[in-house]
């Protein structure tokens, strides 16, 4: 309870300082001064009956969440979702995903003080919780655990560096731990390390993300992709990171054929004009998929400048380069791209995504390399190589076929949860 009260306290102290970072990251994203009343708990929409809560932090979560978030729907029909988000992008997302679909509200999860907690769940009353990932708040879970309202960790994954550091305060990370009603991990690894800082009734559910299937519209519109490309081999920087595109162009640069097609697809869409102006800085002719024209015959790098369209920038190209991969960052999630067949290579930093990259790699859908010019020297071996790239390709489909099922297996926890 001690170490509940100090973080409280933090809290309290700190709260100017997260209202001034709204104000600083409201420069290039203006959103963030949106519904700012939110994040302390006050609310002007309300749900016309039961309600369902979801936590999905930002825009990989709430994708993550997609498959879930259906199956509530459908397993309870008469609730409405209370998606919570912390990003403007996340917003956007949901909104985006879930457009069609009056039974989804999206808000944002207040800042995690006991009254401001206390204040979103009365108002929205859920009979149950899921959070996304590893979203952990003392003082929420406290409060839910206090109301009577179940909350399950769902899609729980773990890295050994992100373990290290919930172990430098092992009390309070045992205590909010110990709120969660259950847990469902992605993998025997994430399970057992959140088991042993103190987390309890863990089960493996395996990762929704394999659940996530490419609606029909991503599909058409990677066709228009290729339409607007023409036949030109179609290189992905995939989720790219600050930092890494100027190594990646430069690569490209030095090694690429003049016919050859770069994509990038930044991570953040505040980076977007950013990246555009560091390909043009290059010497290196740049349109942007905002643009909406064909993609001129001279032009090397068209800029994915759009939100929600990975699956059809995958299924567009011929091979992706995961970003966030090739600076010590962590990696992005792969499995969309083996989702429609594309292969992927991958740097040498996957740790958020440990288990899932080196499984795809056994399964021959992924390859490994060192730095981003060992990776466009590959990703150019392999256009050449169409035998391999289409074995590579199968793989992928494979992969993410004989994975699947974690959304079932998530619903039955919450079927115990919910009585």
């Amino acid at each position: 309870m001690l170490h509940r009260i100090s973080y409280s306290l933090l809290w309290l102290l700190a709260l100017p300082l997260a209202l001034l970072r709204l104000l600083w990251r409201a420069r290039k994203q203006p959103a963030y001064l949106k519904h700012v009343r939110e994040r302390f708990g006050i609310y002007d929409v309300r749900t016309p009956g039961a309600s369902i809560w979801v936590h999905a932090v930002s825009v990989g979560e709430t994708r993550a969440a997609e498959p879930l978030i259906k199956a509530l729907l459908g397993r309870w029909p008469e609730h409405t979702i209370i998606l919570t988000h912390m990003t403007p992008t996340g917003r956007a997302t949901s909104k985006a995903l879930f457009a069609d679909s009056p039974r989804v509200l999206r808000v944002y999860l207040p800042y995690d003080l006991g009254f401001f907690a206390r204040r979103f769940l009365r108002h929205f009353h859920p009979q149950f919780g899921v959070i996304m990932e590893t979203e952990l708040w003392p003082n929420l879970l406290a409060a839910c655990r206090r109301l009577h309202i179940p909350v399950l960790l769902a899609n729980a994954r773990l890295s050994d560096r992100s373990a290290r550091r919930y172990a430098c305060l092992p009390s309070l990370t045992a205590l909010t731990l110990g709120a969660l009603s259950a847990l469902g991990a992605q993998t025997a690894a994430d399970a057992a390390r959140l088991s042993a800082l103190g987390a309890r009734r863990v089960s493996i559910t395996g990762n929704i993300k394999f659940d996530s299937t490419p609606p029909a519209e991503a599909a058409a519109l990677s066709h228009i992709f290729r339409t607007r490309c023409g036949k030109r081999p179609l290189l992905l920087a995939a989720s790219t990171r600050d930092g890494e595109e100027g190594p990646l162009l430069d690569a490209f640069k030095q090694l690429a054929p003049s016919e050859a097609l770069l994509i990038v697809v930044p991570r953040h869409p505040q980076r977007f004009d950013t990246v555009a102006a560091l390909a043009a800085a290059k010497g290196l002719q740049t349109q942007r998929r905002s643009d909406n024209t064909d993609v001129s015959t001279d032009t090397r790098v068209w800029v994915g400048d759009s939100m929600g369209e990975m699956f059809a920038y995958y299924a567009a190209s011929d091979i992706a380069l995961i970003g966030g991969s090739w600076l010590p960052l962590g990696g992005q999630n792969l499995i969309e791209a083996c989702a429609v067949g594309t292969p992927v290579l991958v740097g040498p930093h996957t740790f958020n995504f440990a288990q899932v990259t080196e499984q795809a790699i056994a399964h021959g859908a992924a390859e490994r390399r060192s730095n981003p010019e060992d990776g466009m020297r590959a990703a150019l071996e392999l256009l050449a190589n169409r035998p391999r790239l289409e074995a590579m390709s199968a793989a992928g489909l494979d992969f993410a076929a004989i994975n699947r099922g974690a959304t079932n297996r998530t619903i039955n926890l919450l079927e115990d949860l919910a009585g």
